[in-house]
């Protein structure tokens, strides 16, 4: 049977990477317009140390990583243009979360496992609850993103622009941040904390050098956001090693020939 579906761990491995393969890169398309890509690896890692706190305290480490996601990513929407040296000011916060994950980790070891399918994912053992549980959250977050698609889009183009014409874009940030710490939590567990780039980021900037149009490049990107999941899925089926190191590989290789498929200036044109 074609990438072993009659087993269930294989079904529940396309149902959750393919779900959370679209709604990563829908989110995504928008993290790489706004220029947050730093920004979303960050929340990754204080997601990780989330965790990594909730294995501490027995409790279920996805809690800790969608509510420490959250809290980070509503402080960043928050300083906003306060936060002058911002690279500077999420490196540093990115730091400190690492920092407190290790101490965590160092704290209660008997849940290593936990730690490592947090920090490097495992898709192949996603359950069926889980699957459910991303395909839901994947669908929740693609609704809001088409509900407020239009305002995000023109406060993202031209934030100072938008924010004249009456659009809320404080209010925007913070319910992107949402989303953004929503599908980090839900792909982590498949892609790991490490390797989230190559669904949030890779597939988005991909279909930006490629398409003509906003529209057109969140429909490509959420494409090869699931051709990448189907063709790591079957290459770990059939070859071996990882999924999310097939996942990732192919993802940058498909960032490389968007690249290099851009048309190439000539020195001295005219812009």
């Amino acid at each position: 049977m074609i990438l072993g579906l009659e087993y269930g761990f294989m079904r529940h491995a396309l149902l959750a990477g393919s779900s959370i393969a679209v709604a990563c890169a829908a989110v995504g398309y928008f993290v790489t317009l706004r220029r947050q890509a730093f920004a979303a690896h960050a929340l990754s890692h204080v997601g990780f140390t989330g965790a990594a706190g909730a294995i501490l305290l027995g409790v279920s480490p996805y809690l800790g990583l969608f509510g420490f996601t959250l809290a980070a990513g509503f402080a960043l929407a928050l300083a906003g243009s306060r936060l002058r040296e911002r690279d500077i000011g999420i490196g540093m916060v990115l730091m400190f979360a690492l920092g407190l994950g290790v101490l965590f980790l160092n704290l209660y070891t008997a849940n290593a496992q936990a730690a490592m399918s947090i920090l490097f994912g495992s898709i192949v053992g996603i359950t069926a609850a889980q699957a459910g549980l991303s395909l839901a959250v994947a669908l929740a977050c693609l609704s809001a993103l088409a509900a407020i698609y239009r305002p995000l889009a023109f406060a993202s183009l031209n934030p100072e622009a938008a924010r004249a014409r009456g659009v809320p874009v404080r209010a925007l940030d913070l319910l992107f941040v949402a989303l953004v710490a929503a599908v980090v939590a839900i792909a982590v567990p498949v892609i790991g904390a490490l390797l989230i780039f190559a669904f949030l980021i890779g597939p988005a900037a991909a279909a930006q050098a490629l398409a003509r149009g906003m529209a057109r490049g969140v429909l490509l990107a959420m494409v090869f956001g699931l051709l990448l999941t189907w063709a790591g899925l079957a290459a770990a089926y059939y070859i071996g090693y990882p999924a999310s190191t097939w996942i990732a590989s192919l993802s940058f290789a498909l960032y490389l020939a968007a690249q290099a498929a851009l048309p190439r200036r000539v020195p001295g044109a005219a812009a």
